[in-house]
């Protein structure tokens, strides 16, 4: 009580500190309170069921010495899940409304910092040095592929991942040899994937028109190719997968620009028959023919 005997008023940022931000109601006062409303052009669909919210937590097997990195932290639903377990959650956040949103909602985590930077334009080692760490994120549906290749191919990539992508991607992401895409083998290239569970669209606020999923990735603890290497690799990969439907042979000879029958005798020399398509191909089966043209190339091989 005040001195005048009139009752104590709770204070606004205590009380949002306590809002359950996975309760419909709740999460759109504590945003009309701070004028806002979900913004598409961001992506921003929020996760409303508590259940999904601790499988995502669970399958990051967050302990107490964890450094964690979340991008697009949003309302900071997931934010203050992940600081109850962690020693440090760097949570980044572009959308300059929703950050002091997010402030509010972490002011009671002395271990959070936030960050206000598009996520692309982040790098780890600036925050983390060459600490391991961990990337726990819900992300945007129109920026997944970018931000896998922006931290895997990281100097310092994260050594596991844990993010909620679209359902048919992440469909995409785990496919094996005969349904493989330059996705698949971007991210398999760096780690093992592994679908968690799928989210129904009725687990976010507003609900998007597809299914999510919980993706895992595993990091392996070295990449196969030094980075000038990778960066040759994939050319002769995205040359590969470049026309699609088409026999490996002929999308290799229009992407590389050389002769067919080189093409064909590469192939031959990695033991990889001609008339496969790029879907067929196996992560060691590339490596072992790009390995192939490399090694031609550094010779002088005519081009077409």
């Amino acid at each position: 009580m005040t001195e005048d005997n009139t009752p104590d008023m709770p204070n606004p940022l205590h009380v949002i500190d306590m809002v359950d931000l996975t309760d419909v109601r709740a999460l759109r006062n504590v945003l009309t309170s701070h004028g806002m409303r979900p913004n598409k052009a961001f992506g921003q669909n929020f996760l409303i069921d508590r259940a999904i919210l601790q499988q995502i937590v669970q399958a990051a097997e967050i302990t107490a010495e964890d450094e964690i990195l979340e991008v697009g932290a949003g309302t900071g639903v997931l934010t203050r899940e992940l600081a109850q377990q962690a020693r440090r959650v760097v949570a980044v956040e572009i959308e300059r409304d929703m950050l002091k949103l997010l402030a509010d909602t972490t002011r009671q985590y002395p271990n959070v910092e936030l960050i206000a930077r598009n996520l692309l334009f982040l790098d780890p080692a600036e925050v983390f040095g060459q600490v391991p760490y961990k990337l726990v994120a819900n992300l945007p549906y129109y920026i997944t592929a970018p931000t896998f290749r922006h931290f895997l191919e990281n100097a310092n990539p994260p050594k596991i991942l844990v993010v909620m992508v679209q359902w048919e991607v992440a469909q995409r992401i785990v496919a094996e040899p005969g349904d493989m895409s330059l996705l698949a083998v971007s991210v398999q290239f760096y780690g093992q994937p592994k679908i968690i569970s799928r989210v129904p669209a009725r687990a976010f606020y507003p609900a998007p028109k597809v299914d999510s999923a919980i993706l895992r990735i595993d990091v392996h603890g070295e990449a196969p190719l030094t980075h000038d290497e990778r960066d040759r690799f994939f050319k002769v990969v995205q040359a590969g997968f470049s026309e699609k439907r088409k026999q490996v042979h002929n999308s290799l000879t229009h992407g590389l620009h050389y002769k067919n029958e080189i093409v064909r005798g590469w192939l031959n020399e990695a033991g990889i028959e001609s008339s496969r398509r790029a879907e067929t191909l196996s992560i060691e089966e590339w490596i072992r023919l790009w390995r192939v043209i490399d090694q031609a190339k550094q010779r002088g091989v005519s081009e077409a």
